[in-house]
């Protein structure tokens, strides 16, 4: 006796090639959204890394104009203070933990789901 299940993917296997193709779409659909993820990530480490060295440049000409000068001046700390906060929105961004790990467990959830009916089925044609 064949189990149901093997009799519906003999009589309709557009149901298998449509399930197959489904786990292509998940997959290539995670691939997509992990790389506009890293691209994201690169980009904030290249806008901290540019800002790093600005920040530097201006803190250090804000220290020697303010010693030349020795008046204190505002605008000799937020000029480089503006520099130091893109510094730490790029740091921050480029640190941010992507949700890969999720993605991941989604499609071994799904693959896991399938192997548990593959065993129901298999334990059904045993009985």
């Amino acid at each position: 006796m064949v189990h149901p299940i093997f009799m519906a993917v003999l009589r309709r296997p557009e149901l298998l090639f449509t399930h197959l193709a489904n786990y292509a779409e998940l997959v290539k659909g995670e691939l997509s959204a992990f790389g506009s993820s890293l691209m994201m990530r690169a980009a904030s480490a290249l806008v901290a890394l540019v800002a790093l060295m600005l920040a530097l440049s201006l803190t250090g000409i804000a220290v020697m104009l303010g010693v030349l000068h020795g008046a204190f001046q505002w605008v000799l700390v937020i000029v480089p203070g503006v520099a130091w906060l893109l510094v730490v929105i790029g740091a921050t961004l480029a640190m941010r933990s992507s949700s890969v790990k999720e993605k991941v467990d989604d499609v071994k959830d799904e693959l896991e789901a399938d192997v548990r009916m593959m065993r129901i089925v298999k334990e059904m044609k045993n009985d």
